[in-house]
C-alpha cells in the first residue's frame, strides 16, 4: 500500500441519510483500514437522520456555518459554528441540524469507521 492523495470532488459513496451532499472520501472503500472522512453540505434547514454509530466516536469540524447538534439519548441539543468541532461518544444516538438559516460545510466522521453502517447501506460486504 502506498500513500494516495482523495479529492472531495471525487467521492467513491455518497451517503443520503446523512445529507444530500454526504461524501464519503476516505474510508475502507477506498482502502483504508479504518479510518473514515466526510466530506458534508447541508442546505440551510436540512438535518440527519438520527442515528448510532455502535462500535465509534464520531467527529465533525464545523469549516462553515452553524446549526444544532442533537443528542436523542439525553434530549441535549447543544449550537455549533464554524470553526468549532463535535464531537459524539460511541453509541450515542445523534443528528446534526443546519436550522440556524444557513448552510453547513463540515469534515470528519466516525473513527474507526462504522463497519456496521457501511453494511447497512450495502457499501462493504462480509
Amino acid at each position: 500500500m502506498a500513500i494516495r492523495v482523495f479529492h472531495r470532488d471525487k467521492p467513491d459513496l455518497m451517503l443520503p441519510l446523512i445529507s444530500r451532499d454526504a461524501r464519503f472520501v476516505i474510508w475502507p472503500g477506498v482502502g483504508a483500514d479504518t479510518a473514515n472522512m466526510n466530506y458534508v453540505r447541508m442546505d440551510p434547514g436540512e438535518a440527519n437522520v438520527p442515528h448510532i454509530h455502535i462500535a465509534s466516536e464520531d467527529t465533525i469540524f464545523i469549516l462553515e456555518g452553524e446549526g444544532t447538534i442533537r443528542d436523542h439519548d439525553n434530549g441535549v441539543e447543544l449550537p455549533f459554528r464554524a470553526g468549532q468541532a463535535v464531537h459524539v461518544p460511541i453509541g450515542m444516538k445523534h443528528a446534526v441540524s443546519a436550522d440556524r438559516g444557513v448552510g453547513v460545510v463540515s469534515v470528519g466522521g466516525p473513527a474507526p469507521a462504522d463497519f456496521a453502517l457501511l453494511r447497512k447501506v450495502g457499501a462493504l460486504k462480509d
